[in-house]
């Protein structure tokens, strides 16, 4: 039998159910040895679900699922683990990074953590997440050459960037030596040089020998992925080779996105600023150790204005907005004006927040599970991740209007980890938005969110612009995602401003 007719992995017509929620109905793909597939479809339509199954996380209640690839290596390999099972030989790369501290084994890093060094000790180091107290070296692991880990083991998890927590992620996975290997969305967040090292890495781990199964847009299908699944609503819409699937026009539907102005003008009080200036920074400087991170930064942002923050990875964004949030502790040093206020000059990291509407995807993980998405939009009166506060019925009242603004109000019952990301991110929004700040930061507020849901929340932004005294600074990689109203750019390389 030739290699490509081997089964791999093969899903009978398995209905699977989560919580209290059907997956999918009846759903049938086999995969033969040697095949590498891309997933693809609209946000929501279950593929990050369809790897989690395979994983074996959720329940398959009726059909089966058959890991031949288990099989295969049993054969060949003796096997003396009485608990050995298929698992064993996968590894799911998930979008969210599970990293635990030293002190409590706790997965809730708080945000402010990443900023503050003596927090952040707390956290292990690349080092010790990867290979433990036993020690390791990446040069004698060659599975791991194409994550260039080694500058990366002495840094704390905490201060990776986005990146570069995607390459340890997968590095820890790779240790496990996996048959197969699957990847969440592995390009989202990353610009546009580490999204094409990151292709070409998974070009390699195929070369070695693992086989991949990744989540992806349409537009970033690596070279040696070999087949593609089409996937919406939780059904299977197409199935083809990657030369057939690049045939395929890639259509956006275009809709007439309804945002009422009307109902935005009844609930917000739109005020004039009272200020005279949002953000001075002058010869800003932030260094860790010997590393620089930002270097003699000028920034005048006015009341009113629109700004677009770019730069790659590492350019140092992040560390730039923890300045503004009241995240770093750094900022006492420097010349660096808030809201028409020198930084360290009596008011509180509470008095900067209540100030800034902030969205980002790493503020997914810092919410319990419990939070339905009402709850989430609430706790952006108390500038408080994560709280369980109810607020007064006027809160409540005013969080359900933006939910309703904003499309969600059906989902303000339900809990914030299980909507939808789209959903996730425009609760994010609405959180934002309910104390109505005089600033919004938009983190990739875009992340995880398919085309249509990307043109949906441009339109939200501009249509919010067009009828509040809005100060917005906008942060992505992607050029086509930054809304109409953004006139102004900022723009870091190396920790250097170029505007």
């Amino acid at each position: 039998m030739s290699t490509h007719a081997t089964p791999f992995l093969s899903l009978q017509h398995i209905t699977v159910r989560y919580l209290d929620k059907t997956l999918f109905t009846g759903l049938d793909w086999h995969i033969k040895k040697g095949e590498n597939w891309a997933i693809t479809g609209p946000s929501g339509s279950g593929k990050s679900a369809l790897l989690s199954t395979i994983a074996g996380k959720f329940n398959i209640i009726n059909g089966s699922i058959h890991h031949h690839f288990s099989d295969t290596y049993r054969q060949e390999n003796t096997v003396t683990d009485p608990y050995f099972t298929y698992r064993d030989l996968l590894a799911l790369v998930g979008h969210h990074h599970t990293f635990r501290n030293r002190s409590n084994t706790t997965t809730d890093f708080y945000y402010q953590q990443r900023f503050n060094s003596m927090d952040s000790s707390d956290a292990p180091t690349v080092r010790e997440y990867l290979y433990g107290d036993a020690g390791g070296d990446p040069a004698n692991t060659p599975i791991l050459e194409p994550l260039h880990i080694p500058v990366l083991l002495d840094k704390e998890l905490i201060k990776l960037s986005n990146g570069e927590t995607r390459r340890v992620m997968i590095a820890k996975s790779l240790l496990k030596q996996p048959v197969l290997l699957m990847l969440d969305n592995p390009f989202s967040g990353l610009d546009v040089q580490t999204r094409k090292h990151f292709g070409n890495m998974i070009n390699q781990i195929i070369d070695n020998g693992t086989t991949v199964l990744l989540v992806t847009s349409p537009s970033e299908v690596p070279e040696n992925i070999t087949h593609v699944l089409t996937l919406e609503d939780g059904q299977i819409t197409g199935r083809y080779t990657r030369e057939e699937y690049l045939k395929i026009p890639q259509q956006v539907t275009s809709r007439s996105w309804q945002v009422d102005e009307e109902k935005i003008r009844a609930i917000v009080s739109n005020t004039p600023s009272p200020y005279d200036t949002i953000i001075r920074m002058e010869h800003i400087k932030v260094q860790y150790g010997e590393h620089l991170i930002l270097d003699d930064v000028n920034w005048l942002v006015k009341p009113n204005e629109k700004w677009a923050l770019l730069g790659h990875n590492g350019a140092g964004k992040s560390t730039l907005l923890s300045l503004i949030n009241g995240d770093n502790p750094q900022a006492y040093a420097q010349e660096l004006y808030l809201f028409d206020r020198k930084r360290g000059s009596g008011e509180s990291i509470w008095d900067i927040k209540q100030k800034i509407g902030f969205v980002s995807p790493e503020l997914h993980q810092y919410f319990q599970a419990g939070n339905n998405c009402l709850q989430v939009v609430v706790s952006g009166f108390f500038d408080i991740i994560g709280s369980n506060r109810q607020g007064t019925a006027a809160q409540q009242a005013h969080a359900a209007a933006w939910m309703d603004i904003l499309d969600i109000g059906a989902y303000a019952a339900q809990p914030f980890k299980s909507v939808p990301e789209s959903v996730q991110r425009l609760t994010l929004l609405a959180r934002a938005l309910v104390k109505e700040p005089p600033l919004l930061i938009f983190d990739e507020p875009c992340q995880g969110l398919d085309q249509q849901q990307k043109e949906h929340f441009k339109h939200v932004i501009d249509t919010l612009c067009n009828v509040m005294d809005l100060t917005m600074i906008f942060v992505t990689h992607y050029q086509e995602e930054i809304p109409s109203a953004v006139t102004k750019v900022l723009k870091l390389e190396r920790g250097r401003a170029i505007h």
